[in-house]
């Protein structure tokens, strides 16, 4: 809206050229999306729905989070597309993958407020939807975006773009989107965890967007695709990383408040999509690394197990976190510092090799 409004007054008023900055706008987003979220998530701590207890982790955290509101992901995302309408210059992919991101934080919020559980195969099918129509979304949006009318994949140890086909794209797309979003939902049972875990992957995104494919000549000096659309993607990712900067003031240890799974899933979700969206479906690892060990583990060993009668990682309690309390003594505050500096190795050592190897 203000990149629009920005184009039309321009002509009038000189400095309303600032508003079609996409500089202005990343900064704009981000602060605005942090002081609202900031302000206004305690006005609904009386109505939203309180934690009831959880019953798959540690006494100690579960008697921590017992009380605490809970669902303000329905406040922040909610916000989230409030500052996306305002400031994010619009395009009918960004707005559909907008929308439903807002739906994947109404399942959670719905299933937060819910006395019994929506169950995992409910939760699971309404995942797999939404995955399935982003992935088709992004494939017909990013299509129209290519001269040539096909979709590439940029990837590491290659300098050729690889053409992707239609089924494939979908399907891969399909898996990582719903990977994303249940182990980001795992990874939430630490105060403040999920938040920083997830703060560092939107922070590098919008970096790699706004600064890496967005830009004609540092894309071509790293011999990566240009990505007309990628400052539009920063001032989005940007105004994501703003809400969850609010959200994470007051969910710092000890925590006031929780996100729910009406903000795990929306943010899984969201940091997905744009993994996809940058055609590296390998920044996944550098952005989600931690986030996929401490959650997408204990996923894989309860599948193998229900399915295949297959035991692995036995000794290992799973959401990691939880392990690293209970059997290596950690506090929460550790838990959350050695975390996010295993993630900030990891990603400053996978991007090397992606952007460079190549």
């Amino acid at each position: 809206m203000l990149y629009a409004l920005g184009e039309f007054l321009q002509q009038y008023w000189g400095p309303a050229r600032l508003l079609c900055s996409y500089t202005v706008l990343i900064s704009l987003a981000l602060f605005s999306g942090y002081f609202a979220a900031y302000k206004f998530i305690p006005k609904f701590y009386d109505r939203l729905p309180h934690d009831r207890g959880r019953e798959f982790t540690l006494k100690d955290n579960a008697e921590a989070a017992k009380g605490k509101p809970t669902g303000a992901g329905v406040v922040f995302i909610s916000i989230f597309v409030i500052i996306c309408v305002l400031f994010v210059p619009m395009s009918w992919t960004r707005a559909l993958i907008i929308a439903l991101t807002w739906i994947s934080m109404l399942t959670g919020y719905l299933d937060d407020r819910s006395v019994n559980s929506w169950g995992e195969y409910l939760k699971g099918a309404l995942d797999l939807i939404l995955c399935i129509a982003a992935s088709f979304i992004l494939y017909f949006g990013l299509k129209h975006l290519n001269p040539d009318g096909v979709v590439k994949f940029w990837i590491p140890f290659v300098s050729q773009e690889i053409v992707i086909h239609p089924v494939v794209y979908i399907i891969l797309s399909t898996i990582l989107l719903w990977a994303s979003i249940n182990t980001t939902n795992c990874t939430d049972g630490v105060d403040g965890l999920s938040s920083t875990l997830v703060l560092i992957a939107l922070i590098t995104l919008g970096i790699i967007f706004y600064f890496i494919l967005g830009h004609v000549d540092i894309a071509e000096y790293l011999l990566v695709p240009h990505f007309a659309a990628g400052a539009n993607w920063a001032v989005m990712i940007f105004s994501m990383a703003g809400v969850v900067m609010g959200y994470l003031w007051l969910n710092a240890f000890p925590s006031k408040c929780l996100m729910g799974d009406a903000g795990s899933r929306a943010l899984g979700f969201f940091m997905g999509v744009c993994v996809m969206a940058s055609g590296n479906p390998f920044l996944f690892i550098a952005t989600s690394t931690m986030i996929f060990i401490n959650g997408g583990m204990g996923l894989l060993k309860v599948f193998l197990l229900r399915f295949f009668k297959i035991k692995i990682f036995e000794s290992i309690r799973f959401p990691l976190h939880d392990h690293m309390r209970k059997n290596r003594g950690w506090s929460p505050t550790q838990v959350l510092i050695k975390f996010m500096i295993l993630q900030i190795l990891i990603t400053m050592a996978v991007l090397g090799i992606i952007l460079k190897v190549r």
